[in-house]
């Protein structure tokens, strides 16, 4: 049952050597927070929205939940790529007397810890501009569940990439299209009746609809649920292919 320990730790010794680096903290943290400055303090007083709260108020959790989608997903899907391909690494861990459902489990792990950590960076820039930004449980436990599963999908675009440039080619058809219309800088309802069904199809937006909850209502149950089924998807696909690899 510890078998997933010796992948995690591998990994995280890898991310404190990064954290060593000014570098990467900044890194993480400049895309957020230069949508903030233009979207929220740039834009905010002439954005007004029909749910009465403040655009920075409701854009703050967005960028939480892109932040933690982003850094939970790249991290993973990349490191496994380059292992894979370049490295090697990967087949040796496969070798090695652990089980591909523990391989799965310290690689998701890894990828939460680095999508935290960067949901961490924003959280803390949120609670010094002027807004009503808050965090409750229900924030928390999505938070959690949106590192997950993003880190399961990461895993998966590891496993199937032939090269690290397909692993850009897959951020740039699946990741980047959530960032921006799943709900992260304006409210879906804005959004035209006929593409509802594939914004709701996107797993981000029933992120970014439960992160937003202080209570747990029908529509954040909806989310949460669909959420916790795209969590099992990925997850159940992702360590299928560790346990098929033959490379």
């Amino acid at each position: 049952m510890t078998d997933w320990w010796p992948v995690f730790l591998k990994e995280m010794l890898h991310f404190k050597r990064k954290l060593l680096r000014l570098g990467y903290i900044f890194s993480a943290m400049m895309a957020p927070i230069i949508y903030l400055v233009t979207f929220g303090l740039g834009l905010g007083k002439t954005v007004t929205l029909t749910e009465g709260t403040d655009y920075l108020t409701f854009l703050l959790p967005g960028l939480v939940a892109m932040s933690s989608m982003n850094n939970s997903y790249t991290w993973v899907a990349s490191a496994l790529n380059l292992s894979r391909i370049y490295f090697k690494t990967f087949q040796i861990l496969i070798q090695s007397p652990i089980k591909p459902f523990s391989i799965m489990i310290g690689e998701v792990l890894a990828g939460m810890v680095k999508g935290i950590f960067a949901s961490l960076l924003i959280i803390l820039v949120g609670i010094f501009v002027p807004s009503d930004f808050s965090i409750n449980l229900i924030f928390l436990l999505t938070l959690i569940l949106n590192c997950f599963m993003f880190a399961s999908l990461g895993l998966i675009t590891g496993m199937i990439t032939k090269s690290h440039e397909d692993t850009a080619t897959y951020s740039n058809f699946f990741i980047m299209p959530m960032a921006f219309f799943s709900g992260t800088f304006f409210s879906i309802e804005r959004i035209p009746y006929i593409f509802k069904p594939i914004i709701y199809i996107m797993p981000l937006t029933h992120t970014n609809i439960l992160i937003r909850k202080s209570t747990l209502d029908l529509d954040g149950t909806i989310s949460l649920l669909v959420i916790i089924f795209y969590c099992a998807i990925f997850f159940c696909l992702g360590a299928r292919l560790i346990a098929n690899y033959r490379e």
